[in-house]
């Protein structure tokens, strides 16, 4: 791999990290209800599903997901399942409009990092599209020559991009949370988010094998 081909990727990674998609719904919901805390740990889970898949890629075992149909099809309806779950909440949680204070998420760290966490790695180890991602389009950028390290280095930059960029996000929610918190725009946020997270779960059923 040469250092042009990754630059190319860092630019493409860039592009495909920024692209709104259930990562960002989630991040954004987990910093509104629970603080900079929980975000940094959603965006922590996130993160840490990419490198997981990415790393799989590498051992092969991404190839053998992706080619085992009845398996591939069982992960992406798991994700499927997961995204309307999520959406649920927020549906329920907007009809409801009843929200703690917003300190209140930052008052039992372990519960917030935990719960973020959580929320984060499995909206994403469960988004085939990322799988996708690590088998299709990353190889393009290695040479003919390139071993598993090189292709490593690949996912391990773009898992470490989507952090950095999600940790940016949660900054961002986390200055305007006084605004963002309010409970008409928190009902209107969850009624977003809930909205966003559907269409991506219909998106992917649309996809589906």
């Amino acid at each position: 791999m040469t250092w042009p081909a990754y630059a190319s990727f860092l630019v493409v990674a860039v592009v495909l990290v920024v692209i709104p998609g259930p990562d960002f719904a989630v991040v954004v919901k987990n910093a509104v209800a629970g603080g900079r805390r929980r975000g940094a740990w959603c965006s922590v889970g996130v993160a840490g599903a990419a490198a997981a898949q990415g790393i799989a890629a590498v051992a092969g075992l991404g190839a053998t997901i992706a080619h085992a149909q009845p398996l591939f099809r069982a992960i992406t309806w798991a994700g499927i399942a997961y995204l309307v779950l999520l959406a649920a909440q927020a549906i329920r949680s907007a009809v409801v409009g009843t929200y703690p204070p917003l300190d209140h998420g930052d008052t039992a760290p372990g519960r917030a990092a935990s719960s973020g966490w959580r929320e984060g790695f499995l909206v994403n180890i469960t988004n085939p599209k990322v799988l996708v991602f690590y088998l299709a389009v990353l190889p393009q950028f290695l040479g003919p020559h390139s071993g598993p390290v090189a292709m490593g280095a690949l996912s391990l930059t773009h898992a470490a991009l989507t952090l950095l960029y999600l940790l940016l996000l949660v900054a961002g929610v986390h200055r305007a949370r006084h605004v963002l918190g309010r409970r008409r725009v928190r009902r209107s946020l969850d009624a977003v988010t809930a909205a966003a997270l559907l269409g991506f779960g219909v998106r992917l059923v649309a996809q589906s094998p």
